[in-house]
Protein backbone atom coordinates (compact mmCIF):
# COMPACT_ATOMS: atom_id res chain seq x y z
CA UNK A 1 0.00 0.00 0.00
CA UNK A 2 1.20 3.36 -0.60
CA UNK A 3 -0.06 6.96 0.27
CA UNK A 4 -0.43 9.75 -2.76
CA UNK A 5 -0.48 13.02 -1.62
CA UNK A 6 -2.06 15.51 -4.13
CA UNK A 7 -0.38 18.58 -5.63
CA UNK A 8 -2.11 21.70 -4.94
CA UNK A 9 -0.24 25.32 -4.80
CA UNK A 10 3.14 25.63 -4.28
CA UNK A 11 5.11 29.43 -4.00
CA UNK A 12 8.60 30.04 -4.19
CA UNK A 13 9.45 26.70 -4.10
CA UNK A 14 7.66 25.92 -0.59
CA UNK A 15 3.63 24.47 -0.12
CA UNK A 16 1.25 27.07 0.62
CA UNK A 17 -1.01 26.42 3.73
CA UNK A 18 -3.14 23.86 1.96
CA UNK A 19 -0.86 21.83 0.77
CA UNK A 20 1.24 21.71 3.70
CA UNK A 21 -2.08 20.32 5.37
CA UNK A 22 -2.58 17.35 2.61
CA UNK A 23 1.63 16.58 3.75
CA UNK A 24 0.53 16.61 7.52
CA UNK A 25 -1.96 14.20 7.27
CA UNK A 26 0.11 12.18 4.81
CA UNK A 27 3.40 11.87 6.74
CA UNK A 28 0.80 11.16 10.08
CA UNK A 29 -0.63 8.29 8.01
CA UNK A 30 2.68 7.18 6.03
CA UNK A 31 4.22 6.86 9.43
CA UNK A 32 1.48 5.08 11.36
CA UNK A 33 1.72 2.76 9.03
CA UNK A 34 5.11 2.33 7.80
CA UNK A 35 3.97 3.15 4.06
CA UNK A 36 5.88 4.91 1.46
CA UNK A 37 4.39 8.06 0.30
CA UNK A 38 4.10 9.18 -3.65
CA UNK A 39 3.89 13.11 -4.11
CA UNK A 40 2.04 14.14 -7.34
CA UNK A 41 1.74 16.72 -9.55
CA UNK A 42 3.67 18.49 -12.13
CA UNK A 43 5.79 21.66 -10.68
CA UNK A 44 4.41 20.29 -6.92
CA UNK A 45 6.37 17.16 -6.48
CA UNK A 46 9.97 18.38 -6.11
CA UNK A 47 8.60 20.80 -3.17
CA UNK A 48 6.89 17.84 -1.38
CA UNK A 49 9.72 15.82 -1.67
CA UNK A 50 12.03 18.51 0.01
CA UNK A 51 8.92 19.54 2.57
CA UNK A 52 8.96 15.87 3.25
CA UNK A 53 12.71 15.36 3.46
CA UNK A 54 12.94 17.94 5.83
CA UNK A 55 10.82 16.34 8.13
CA UNK A 56 12.78 12.92 7.71
CA UNK A 57 10.84 10.98 5.32
CA UNK A 58 12.63 9.15 2.78
CA UNK A 59 10.48 7.03 1.73
CA UNK A 60 9.17 8.85 -1.49
CA UNK A 61 8.53 8.23 -5.29
CA UNK A 62 8.12 11.33 -7.13
CA UNK A 63 5.23 11.82 -9.90
CA UNK A 64 5.55 14.74 -11.71
CA UNK A 65 3.54 14.70 -14.81
CA UNK A 66 0.25 15.12 -13.44
CA UNK A 67 -2.04 18.36 -13.90
CA UNK A 68 -5.49 17.22 -13.23
CA UNK A 69 -6.75 15.01 -10.67
CA UNK A 70 -6.95 12.16 -13.08
CA UNK A 71 -3.53 12.12 -14.20
CA UNK A 72 -2.24 12.28 -10.27
CA UNK A 73 -4.63 9.09 -9.78
CA UNK A 74 -3.43 7.52 -13.15
CA UNK A 75 0.42 8.02 -12.76
CA UNK A 76 0.50 7.39 -9.30
CA UNK A 77 -1.19 3.91 -9.60
CA UNK A 78 1.90 3.14 -12.68
CA UNK A 79 4.36 4.23 -9.52
CA UNK A 80 2.44 1.35 -7.00
CA UNK A 81 1.21 -1.01 -9.56
CA UNK A 82 -1.48 -3.70 -7.75
CA UNK A 83 -1.06 -2.44 -4.73
CA UNK A 84 -4.23 -0.42 -2.59
CA UNK A 85 -3.53 3.21 -2.24
CA UNK A 86 -4.85 6.01 0.04
CA UNK A 87 -4.50 8.96 -1.46
CA UNK A 88 -4.52 12.07 0.66
CA UNK A 89 -6.15 15.27 -0.67
CA UNK A 90 -7.95 18.40 0.97
CA UNK A 91 -11.56 17.66 2.91
CA UNK A 92 -13.63 19.58 -0.03
CA UNK A 93 -11.79 17.71 -2.38
CA UNK A 94 -12.48 14.55 -1.42
CA UNK A 95 -16.20 13.87 -3.50
CA UNK A 96 -14.32 14.61 -6.59
CA UNK A 97 -11.28 12.59 -6.33
CA UNK A 98 -13.47 9.46 -5.43
CA UNK A 99 -15.20 10.59 -8.35
CA UNK A 100 -12.07 9.66 -10.31
CA UNK A 101 -11.22 6.82 -8.31
CA UNK A 102 -14.69 5.12 -8.93
CA UNK A 103 -14.18 6.07 -12.53
CA UNK A 104 -10.47 4.99 -13.32
CA UNK A 105 -11.51 1.78 -10.84
CA UNK A 106 -8.32 2.12 -8.47
CA UNK A 107 -8.43 0.44 -5.58
CA UNK A 108 -8.28 3.40 -3.21
CA UNK A 109 -9.49 4.93 0.43
CA UNK A 110 -9.71 8.76 -0.48
CA UNK A 111 -9.12 10.66 3.21
CA UNK A 112 -9.10 14.60 3.70
CA UNK A 113 -7.25 17.14 5.57
CA UNK A 114 -8.51 20.04 7.24
CA UNK A 115 -8.37 23.44 4.95
CA UNK A 116 -7.05 26.71 6.43
CA UNK A 117 -10.02 28.93 7.37
CA UNK A 118 -8.29 31.69 5.02
CA UNK A 119 -8.47 28.97 1.84
CA UNK A 120 -11.92 27.72 2.33
CA UNK A 121 -14.07 30.35 0.67
CA UNK A 122 -12.15 30.15 -2.39
CA UNK A 123 -11.11 26.21 -2.47
CA UNK A 124 -14.58 25.54 -2.25
CA UNK A 125 -15.95 28.04 -4.71
CA UNK A 126 -13.53 26.59 -7.24
CA UNK A 127 -13.99 23.23 -6.01
CA UNK A 128 -17.69 23.26 -7.02
CA UNK A 129 -17.12 24.28 -10.37
CA UNK A 130 -14.60 21.38 -11.14
CA UNK A 131 -16.72 18.94 -9.31
CA UNK A 132 -19.49 19.81 -11.84
CA UNK A 133 -16.82 19.87 -14.77
CA UNK A 134 -15.21 16.50 -14.07
CA UNK A 135 -18.60 14.76 -13.71
CA UNK A 136 -20.03 15.50 -16.93
CA UNK A 137 -15.97 14.42 -18.42
CA UNK A 138 -16.86 11.22 -15.98
CA UNK A 139 -19.77 11.34 -17.61
CA UNK A 140 -18.97 11.65 -21.38
CA UNK A 141 -15.95 9.35 -21.03
CA UNK A 142 -18.85 6.56 -19.79
CA UNK A 143 -21.25 7.22 -22.59
CA UNK A 144 -18.80 6.77 -25.42
CA UNK A 145 -16.78 3.84 -24.50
Amino acid sequence: MAVVVLGAQVRDGYPRPVLARRLERALHIARAQGQRIIVSGAGEAPAMARWLGQRGFTQLLIEDQARSTNENLENSQRLAPGEPLIVVTSNYHVLRTRLWVWHLGIDARVVGATCPPSARRKAIARETLALAHSALRVGWRRLVS
